[in-house]
């Protein structure tokens, strides 16, 4: 966990405006916004789910690299003082008994139906997408202004109580000669994801086509460009629909929470 007293000195106003932005409804996704904070999704749930899920996130930390556990009842995070986790994500989704009920850019109301809600805040792949591109490697999504596609693959994360499903992976287009170097630089951050967990060849982990992801928008990939994949913090939504959790709330697929850590304070 980060202690927020040392990072005073951070100028975290890009990562409040953003915040702002949300706040008022604006919705997009967060990939390059606020660039040099760390980002992070968003699982919330009742007090009863709560521990399953933290032995979950235990269990399968490559995927769900947990940042800030919060009280329950509670819409604060040390991540960000002042901000509102019912707000201040562009966009939620609402679950019922595993099944997506709705998408909506303001949760207050849904949160209002649980009062012992516990939110967790896991690690997103998009903090070390800034040192990538800093180094000269292009992150095609950003370029191309769309959300990073995010497939479920056919490997089974380890269960707990009484959750289970597959893991969720992100994908990004890197030319083969990079392929070490993103390797390395996401291997920097492992309470993000780290390192991927599989290069090309989808099919291997029981990704069929690559234009058809489960979550996000399809990104084109060149010729001499290589399938990278990431863990992915969508992973938990998979979860929740897999073990037909009663009630849930999580970010959008690629609309995060921006924490006003510096990407600087995951680097290991």
């Amino acid at each position: 966990m980060i202690a927020p007293q040392s990072l005073r000195h951070v100028d975290v106003g890009a990562a409040r405006a953003a915040r702002e932005r949300y706040r008022t409804g604006v919705v997009e996704p967060t990939s390059g916004v606020a660039p040099g904070f760390t980002q992070a999704n968003m699982i919330v749930l009742p007090r009863d789910w709560a521990f399953d899920f933290l032995l979950y996130a235990q269990r399968n930390p490559k995927a769900c690299p947990v940042l800030d556990v919060c009280d329950p009842g509670s819409h604060e995070t040390v991540l960000a003082p002042g901000a509102d986790l019912r707000t201040d994500i562009p966009l939620y989704r609402i679950w019922r008994d595993g099944r997506l009920a709705e998408e909506t850019p303001d949760a207050t109301s849904a949160w209002a139906e649980h009062p012992d809600l516990v939110s967790f805040l896991i690690g997103c792949s998009f903090t070390f997408e800034t040192p990538m591109i800093e180094a000269g490697i292009e992150i095609r999504h950003i370029t191309d202004g769309t959300n990073v596609p995010m497939y479920l693959t056919d490997r089974p994360c380890r269960p707990a109580g009484r959750l289970k499903g597959n893991m969720v992976v992100s994908m990004r287009p890197i030319p083969a000669s990079r392929v070490a170097d993103a390797a390395m630089i996401s291997g920097r951050f492992p309470a993000v994801h780290g390192a991927p967990v599989h290069v090309g060849e989808p099919e291997l982990i029981g990704i069929r086509d690559l234009s058809k992801p489960e979550f996000g928008d399809p990104v084109r990939i060149e010729p001499g460009e290589v399938p990278v994949f990431w863990a992915c913090g969508v992973t938990p939504q998979a979860a929740v629909m897999a073990s037909g959790v009663p009630f849930a709330i999580t970010h959008a697929p690629g609309h995060m929470f921006i924490t006003d850590i510096p990407d600087s304070a995951y680097h290991a």
